[in-house]
């Protein structure tokens, strides 16, 4: 897993964003955090994971897929705002079994990341995201390929005015 590239191409994206709307001296943090509960959320809403009282069928997997990008776009700016390294620990991870369980134990970490922002939190929910991933079946190499993607998309939105 390299995530040199993808924290250097969040930077690109979040100094691109702050210069355009005049952020640069801005407190982006909790913005951040709740722009991330909201990714996380938008992610669960479609997998569907939680919805026992449905029959309707999760979302197809580039739909998931683009969902889990935005969160991970989100835990990579919130990294570089407080200059983490970019060296994540994969094994940190809390490892749940159900993917419900695993969105709870996120949005936890979540929570205890923004009261403590330690590097420590930060690198356990960066990994149990990275483990959400793996239980939604997604391989590394499709979510760099989405985030790559996603990222151009973001700069285009940019450049229009979004």
């Amino acid at each position: 897993m390299k995530l040199d590239q993808l924290f250097l191409m969040q930077k690109e994206l979040d100094s691109k964003i702050e210069e355009q709307h005049g952020l640069k001296k801005e407190e982006l943090f909790d913005r951040k955090v709740l722009a991330l509960q909201v990714e996380v959320g938008e992610l669960a809403n479609e997998t569907r994971c939680f919805k026992f009282w449905s029959l309707k069928p999760s979302s197809p997997k580039e739909v998931i897929l683009e969902e889990y990008v935005d969160g991970l776009h989100f835990i990579l700016s919130l990294g570089l705002t407080l200059n983490y390294s970019m060296d994540i620990e994969t094994e940190a991870s809390v490892k749940m079994e159900s993917v419900t369980e695993q969105f709870l134990v996120v949005y936890q970490l979540i929570s205890q990341f923004r009261e403590s922002r330690d590097e420590d939190t930060y690198q356990v929910l960066f990994s149990s995201y990275i483990h959400l991933g793996e239980l939604l079946h997604f391989e590394w190499k499709e979510i760099e390929q989405a985030y790559y993607k996603k990222n151009e998309v973001n700069h285009e939105r940019q450049q229009t005015g979004y």
